[in-house]
């Protein structure tokens, strides 16, 4: 189970598959991946085609179904992939130098020490600006966190079943209501990147008031203005590396002024 994500801009493999077909193609290849090699591992011959394992899914309204599905069918589906890959060569949205690396996924359970690095990133008083921002965000879409406190019972989704916090100033934050803001809200648009991105100090926010109000629409030259400044560091750790390339992913959309698709 992940947090699974994709740069939503145009291109030949989208137009042919759908935004929505391209990522569950991907996924499927990933899970089939997945279980051939824990067959494998555990000395099971059994031919992929003859596979199949039970898949937890959960639901928009946060239940979960229980599926059966049959390796072979996600690598059949899989198979319309290949023919598309030279596409991304030289797409912009590639982000991670790969066939349709426009996509990418933060496993569960997302690791305590990911939440507390998280919290860490958000503004204090040395950027003003951006910590009333974020301060007036969070009291206007009501992220108070109960929403995500029901996922910390069993340990699939958090490591920690209670939420990391944080003293910012005048109020303190927890690491649900960073779940919240960043993952249950959707598809990620624009402006609203622009401000994740701020808040999270993924691009320089030492800015003036009205400097902030022109990310949005993506100024020129946005990417020599603003650099990406979450990059990957030798020794981060699989879970806090997976964070940074979501990340990375929502500045590349940002750039590009399309959404980021996001299916947690």
């Amino acid at each position: 189970m992940a947090i699974d994500y994709i740069i939503d801009y145009d291109c030949i493999p989208k137009q042919r598959l759908t935004t929505e077909g391209l990522l569950e193609r991907l996924k499927g290849l990933e899970r089939a991946a997945d279980i051939i090699a824990l067959h494998r591992e555990a000395g099971d011959t059994t031919p992929p085609g003859e596979l199949e394992f039970e898949f937890r899914r959960r639901t928009g309204d946060g239940h979960e179904t229980l599926m059966v599905v049959k390796v072979r069918h996600l690598l059949d589906e899989a198979a319309d992939l290949e023919p598309l890959e030279h596409h991304c060569t030289h797409c912009p949205a590639n982000r991670a130098g790969r066939p349709f690396g426009c996509a990418g996924s933060i496993p569960y359970p997302i690791p305590a020490a990911t939440e507390t690095w998280l919290l860490n990133q958000l503004p204090g008083s040395e950027a003003p600006l951006v910590y009333l921002l974020l301060q007036k965000g969070i009291e206007d879409f009501e992220y108070d966190g109960q929403a995500v406190a029901p996922l910390r019972r069993d340990g699939v989704y958090f490591e920690s079943p209670r939420p990391p916090a944080r003293h910012l100033g005048d109020f303190l934050i927890n690491a649900s209501q960073v779940y919240e803001m960043l993952f249950t809200v959707g598809d990620i648009i624009p402006n609203h990147a622009a401000m994740v991105l701020l808040f999270f100090h993924a691009i320089d926010r030492d800015l003036q008031a009205h400097e902030i109000m022109a990310l949005t629409p993506v100024p020129p030259e946005a990417t020599r203005r603003f650099p990406f400044r979450l990059a990957l560091k030798p020794n981060d750790a699989p879970d806090l590396a997976a964070m940074k390339a979501f990340f990375h992913a929502l500045y590349i959309a940002w750039t590009l002024n399309v959404r980021l698709r996001v299916d947690a």
